[in-house]
């Protein structure tokens, strides 16, 4: 099997253990009576379900995309330039509020 295959299922799988863990915490914790929803109404299964189906649908796409983002080559430093640290040089006179000007 490919490697970008077998990156691609295991993000998938990650994302589906993501998005059970959530549901059953916002479950477990009531969030907008879901509990109520879910456990003690006739169709309740079938929202327990697509809770589950649509977050793992969410969570595996931003984990691949994570991982994909992740392949990439790390950014090289900066090249060119004198790299003199700051402060050391000719000093700027600056002009401070309140103070005169001389003509």
């Amino acid at each position: 099997m490919p490697e970008l295959v077998r990156l691609y299922l295991r993000n998938i799988l990650l994302g589906f253990c993501l998005a059970v863990g959530f549901t059953v915490l916002l479950v477990a914790l009531d969030v907008a009576h879901l509990r109520h929803l879910t456990l003690e109404t006739s169709g309740g299964w079938l929202a327990l379900g697509m809770l589950v189906l649509f977050n793992a649908i969410c969570f595996a796409g931003v984990q691949f995309a994570i991982a994909v983002m992740q392949m990439a080559d790390p950014p090289r430093p900066p090249r060119g330039g004198n790299r003199a640290p700051a402060g050391r040089g000719a000093a700027i006179p600056v002009a401070l509020a309140g103070t005169p000007r001389r003509r």
